[in-house]
């Protein structure tokens, strides 16, 4: 079998859990992680009408925008004006997880690094120049280039908090930010830093992104409906979520409050087709983010799924469930974020793993609405209608991106809760 999932050994060392001591998200749900959960756990719906957001001659008319989001209520005219609006979500997203961590100070700056997850970068500016080159016969925004690197959110986020450790971005389709959290947590573990700044954006609502997608026909006409019977297709959100992560020595040093522990996570690439997912993959990342973390399948209260709403992902992701969960994938408890919040690209991971740590707090699992339950190709435990209570401690979530690659973190519920 070309995956041998879960079978490396993992030493004592490299489980040690890293502490999630900040949280912080701009999305359709809520500009703050308290709106957010309570939206979340409410079950609400943030998909609806984008006539006010698109062109007129777009087909699928409906996502979940940010709405009353405005630079310059977040930064001064030259910055906004230099920042794509991908950017600008992450760096509002973490201005409020490094508050809440409270960590200025207490780290060198070496011994801080920061990654950002980003699928698509820039689209906004890159809009805005075509419209200027080929429709008025104008030069582009000379700050066009530095606006759309990928990189450009990981190195506001590091300006402002003055992190010199290790910066970069990470670009991995859907899983992006979830491999970006990852790799915080490894460069962590290795001693590498002692502070990790980690998340993911997306801003997607660009005339010419959404008629791309529209061309792939995976853009469904109603909400998304996540493993249901007659779901057709998803739903595009945007956003962005960003955590801080601490060694456990260092958050216990300074007497830091945690939300959550990572205990670890997994990756696995399917090799296979850029537009079809493969089960094997998807099993090989979970069973190998249980290795890391040193989890048990029957540990797991909770999963996260990556859940799109498309035919071909729900199945293969159902099947990865059911092949590493066996009978408890009928009570384990699966939600998709993305039935409230849509498909927000490279920042679906960090918004996930903060709807994960979400759940594990309120001791309660979120909806996964606009469904009455699960169809017969995905046979798994769906929590629909309202959230469901359960006492629970470990928490997966997933992140399944095109081009075969995938993610899985896995949280631990803190004391605190």
């Amino acid at each position: 079998d070309r995956f041998a999932p879960g079978l490396s050994p993992v030493s004592p060392a490299a489980m040690a859990a890293s502490a999630v001591t900040g949280l912080g998200v701009v999305s359709s749900l809520g500009g703050s992680v308290e709106a957010f959960a309570r939206a979340l756990l409410a079950g609400t719906c943030a998909i609806g009408d984008l006539s006010d957001v698109v062109e007129p001659t777009q087909r699928v008319r409906i996502g979940a925008p940010i709405r009353g989001f405005h630079a310059l209520d977040h930064f001064d005219t030259r910055s906004a004006g230099h920042l794509d609006r991908f950017s600008q979500f992450a760096a509002v997203a973490a201005r409020q997880a490094w508050a809440e961590a409270g960590v200025a100070g207490a780290a060198p700056p070496h011994r801080i690094g920061v990654a950002i997850g980003s699928s698509v970068s820039g689209l906004d500016i890159l809009d805005a120049g075509f419209r200027r080159i080929h429709l008025e016969g104008k030069r582009p925004d000379p700050f066009t280039v530095p606006m759309t690197m990928g990189n450009a959110p990981t190195s506001r986020i590091a300006q402002e908090i003055g992190a010199h450790g290790p910066a970069f971005g990470m670009n991995s389709a859907c899983a992006s930010a979830t491999h970006a959290i990852l790799f915080g947590h490894k460069l962590i573990q290795s001693g590498l830093v002692d502070v990790f700044v980690a998340g993911g954006t997306d801003s997607c609502f660009s005339d010419g992104y959404l008629r791309a997608w529209d061309g792939l026909r995976v853009l469904s006409p109603e909400p998304c409906r996540p493993f249901a019977a007659g779901r057709r297709g998803l739903s595009m959100g945007e956003g962005a979520a960003v955590v801080v992560l601490e060694s456990a020595e260092h958050a216990r040093r300074r007497g830091a409050a945690v939300r959550a522990w990572l205990r670890g996570g997994g990756m696995s690439s399917d090799a296979g087709g850029i537009l079809a997912p493969e089960a094997n993959g998807m099993e090989a990342a979970i069973r190998a983010g249980l290795a890391d973390a040193g989890v048990a399948a029957d540990e797991i209260d909770h999963v996260n799924a990556h859940g799109t709403g498309t035919t071909a992902n729900d199945r293969a992701e159902a099947e990865a469930l059911r092949r590493v969960f066996a009978d408890r994938t009928a009570t384990l408890g699966v939600s998709s974020t993305k039935s409230m919040i849509g498909h927000c690209m490279g920042a679906s991971g960090a918004l996930e793993a903060l709807a994960t740590i979400v759940a594990l707090e309120a001791q309660a699992i979120p909806p996964t609405v606009n469904v009455d339950g699960p169809a017969p190709d995905c046979p798994i435990d769906l929590v629909v209608g309202a959230a469901r209570e359960r006492p629970m401690r470990f928490a997966l979530s997933d992140s399944f991106g095109f081009g075969g690659l995938n993610g899985t973190l896995v949280f631990e519920r803190a004391s605190r809760s």
